[in-house]
């Protein structure tokens, strides 16, 4: 049956018990086909510039463009975020491991942050996120980067990771880069534990938010991201996102240029959670948003380290007093997470999506070529 944007068809996935569901092909189309693209930075007035120059140095002042709110001058010390004035930068390269149409065929141009604001558990970048490792750049000098991967990399675009704790900095170079030529998309790529303070800071300097979903629960987050009310956070920043920018809409290369497109990485038993969080996607954001329902979870940062005990509570032994075999495995933290995610856990969250009514799905190639 044909669609406007595309046309309905039944499969199966060959490793899927949960048998055959519509699947609706994503194909460039009106509304969400742009004839051409100039970055949002690029259409500021001088006016707003200046101001939002000044309103970057004043929370930096004063830091509370997190929801941690911890107060502090970072020009004289850190907080939870443990970085002060200047960015510290992990990674500055061409970046392949995005979605197709972020990273196309010339890939993104990753800006890999080190620090974050959460403290999660089984972070999949924990070396770069939870320590300092880097270099220290001005935001002047990471402009200056930009406009390298800009010109030498010949990147689709500027993808900052994890940038939550230094958005007054990332507005400062976004601005300081327009003035040294830089013509690219930005995006903005987070936790979505951002504060609406900081979203209407970068409003006019973003393109493409993309806002990784994590978890429901408020003993979830408590639990593994090491944050309060994460979810509530996290549901007013992406509405703030979508109200800036809209749905994910390309040009005719299949290149992403404006909008949201939201990840969801699905964790080993916690599929309920991620079913309502679809749901709520479709339900107060928008069926037509872009979504990534992902399965890259593996085990990393704290999961399946050796528990915290004393020696004497290593001590194990069988019914009786007898000493244990070697077959008794010692338990480590966090146990229930020490796993990759199923198949049927993947479709769960999937089939929830699509019987909410989100049809724009991330998907994978059934071909060999590249995936646009």
């Amino acid at each position: 049956m044909q669609r406007l944007f595309g046309f309905v068809r039944a499969f199966r996935h060959p490793q899927s018990p949960l048998g055959l569901y519509p699947r609706k092909e994503l194909h460039l189309a009106p509304p969400f086909l742009l004839d051409d693209y100039i970055p949002r930075y690029q259409l500021l007035s001088s006016v707003d510039a200046s101001r939002k120059r000044s309103e970057a140095y004043a929370h930096l002042c004063n830091c509370n463009l997190c929801p941690r709110l911890c107060g502090v001058n970072r020009f004289e010390r850190t907080g939870t975020c443990l970085i002060g004035a200047d960015v510290k930068v992990n990674v500055i390269a061409p970046h392949f491991g995005e979605e197709p149409c972020i990273q196309g065929h010339n890939g993104s141009g990753s800006v890999f942050f080190s620090g974050c604001n959460l403290r999660c558990v089984f972070c999949q970048n924990y070396d770069i996120a939870h320590t300092r490792k880097g270099f220290n750049l001005t935001p002047e000098q990471l402009a200056e980067w930009y406009i390298k991967l800009q010109e030498v990399g010949k990147v689709h675009n500027i993808n900052l990771i994890t940038p939550e704790h230094v958005v007054p900095q990332v507005a400062l170079s976004i601005l300081h880069a327009r003035e040294l030529g830089l013509k690219l998309p930005i995006i903005y790529n987070t936790s979505s534990f951002d504060s609406l303070e900081s979203l209407e800071l970068l409003d006019g300097l973003i393109d493409i938010y993309l806002p990784d979903f994590k978890v429901w629960n408020n003993a979830t987050s408590k639990r593994l991201l090491k944050a309060d009310n994460y979810a509530e956070i996290a549901m007013a920043s992406i509405q703030a996102m979508h109200t800036q920018v809209g749905d994910l809409c390309f040009t005719a290369d299949g290149i992403a240029k404006r909008g949201v497109l939201v990840r969801h990485l699905v964790m080993p038993g916690k599929e309920d959670e991620g079913k309502e969080i679809v749901r709520w996607l479709a339900d107060h954001v928008s069926k037509d948003l872009f979504v990534h329902v992902m399965e890259q979870y593996h085990p990393d940062a704290h999961v399946g380290k050796s528990k915290r005990t004393t020696r004497a509570s290593l001590r194990v032994e069988e019914p009786g007093g007898l000493p244990a075999t070697g077959d008794v495995v010692e338990k480590v933290r966090y146990e229930d997470i020490n796993r990759a995610v199923s198949q049927v856990e993947m479709e769960t969250v999937r089939r929830a999506a699509q019987q909410a009514g989100l049809w724009r799905f991330n998907e994978v190639a059934e071909h060999g070529g590249f995936n646009i």
